[in-house]
């Protein structure tokens, strides 16, 4: 089965350049509503409604445009900030002296703070910063004095525009750190996941290879000794860097996008799945089972993996303790998890030896045992004494979904 691929977006633009377009067209209403009722002391009405035709034209073709920073070109922009201005150089025409110098409204009034509010999503505080400044001026200009109602206005829109492109920018620095852990959490899951594979099927053949090749001699030993030198390889390559599999879009515009390969289940999703059946087959002469009478119910991942740990630390027991050692298996289901304990009758691992082995790459604890009950929200605890054997002690949560399920769970 081909192996799918999820993406997720995390964006705090798009709600805001969703409300900037709610914002232009408000906005313009209410400019028009303002020239409906101060209509009669206008000297030129007539450049007010040739103003406001464009304007509504304007706006609502422009729609598109302020969807996505994407769609937001530097062009429109300015086209955009010159409807805003010449509006403001026209109102001393249409408007009558007096209501201008009482602190009267321009021609498109709020509507202004729309196309400022535009380039701070689009280019952060410094374009915003730029917007405002020329706005201020042409207030100036239109007003001929500094005036106090003037001034105040220009400041907030100067204050209010500056301060949301800095958020924007924070924002978009924020999604790119998340974006960026997310990409290392998916890689160190996959590293471990193959780890664990690879450990529980190359490693193990080619330590198998080399082993047997030096007890047979001639032809044989020569094949064992690369094969050791390959098991050194690949377990340098596991333990070291493995290629991440996830990627983040350089189009940042829409917010941060990580593409995360999943992986495929096997059989598809699957009920609960008795224990005891994926235990039975590791039961032999020198591996006794004890196990309760009633079914051990898990999830069918999450079973697996157990299974699979369980496997793993046989495994070890048959390569350290050696091949006369016995082992007991015993599964307890507890009311909230399930406990499977290994225990045998080796000599025990000496102190140190573990931190040894995984600094050597040899993941067999850390990763086929540990991790996979890691990954199911449960651990591995190992108590060995030298010369009394080891015992290996797994619990898992009744509700565990395995790595795969809680991967694809979470995206």
């Amino acid at each position: 089965m081909p192996r799918r691929e999820r993406v997720m977006r995390m964006s705090v633009e798009l709600p805001l350049w969703r409300a900037l377009a709610g914002y232009r067209v408000l906005t313009m209403l209410y400019a028009i509503g303002l020239c409906a009722t101060a209509y009669s002391h206008f000297v030129r009405p007539w450049v007010a409604v040739a103003y406001y035709a464009v304007l509504v034209v304007w706006t609502l073709a422009t729609l598109p445009r302020v969807a996505s920073a994407t769609a937001c070109t530097k062009r429109f922009l300015a086209a955009d900030l010159a409807v805003a201005l010449t509006g403001i150089l026209l109102t001393p025409l249409a408007d009558n002296h007096e209501r201008i110098a009482g602190g009267g409204p321009t021609l498109p009034s709020i509507w202004t703070a729309g196309a400022v509010l535009a380039f701070a999503l689009k280019g952060g505080w410094r374009w915003a910063a730029v917007a405002s400044t020329a706005v201020a001026a042409v207030n100036l200009v239109e007003r001929g004095r500094p005036a106090r109602d003037t001034v105040h206005n220009v400041i907030l829109v100067w204050v209010a525009s500056i301060a949301i492109g800095y958020v924007v920018e924070v924002a978009r620095a924020s999604e790119r750190t998340l974006a960026r852990a997310l990409e290392i959490e998916a890689a160190t899951r996959e590293r471990e996941r193959l780890a664990r594979d690879i450990h529980d099927s190359v490693l193990q053949v080619l330590a198998m290879v080399k082993r047997r090749g030096a007890a047979l001699g001639g032809e044989a030993a020569e094949l064992g000794r690369l094969a050791g030198e390959q098991e050194v390889a690949l377990r340098t390559l596991v333990s070291g860097g493995l290629v991440p599999v996830s990627r983040v879009s350089e189009d940042v515009s829409d917010g941060a996008v990580v593409r995360v390969v999943e992986e495929p289940y096997e059989d598809g999703p699957a009920g609960p799945v008795d224990l005891r059946s994926l235990l039975a087959p590791y039961a032999c002469g020198r591996v006794s089972l004890a196990e309760p009478g009633a079914p051990v119910l898990l999830p069918s991942a999450a079973a697996r993996e157990v299974a699979a740990a369980v496997g793993a630390a046989l495994d070890n027991v048959r390569r350290h303790a050696g091949e006369d050692a016995r082992a007991w298996l015993l599964v307890e289901d507890e009311p909230d998890e399930v406990v499977v304990t290994v225990r045998d009758d080796g000599p025990g691992i000496p102190e140190g030896r573990l931190a040894q082995a995984e600094g050597e790459g040899r993941l067999g604890v850390a990763q086929s045992i540990r991790g996979r009950l890691r990954d199911l929200g449960g651990c591995a605890e190992l108590i060995s004494v030298p010369g009394q054997g080891t015992e290996v002690e797994l619990k898992v949560p009744k509700g565990a979904e395995g790595a795969r399920g809680k991967k694809a769970e979470r995206r």
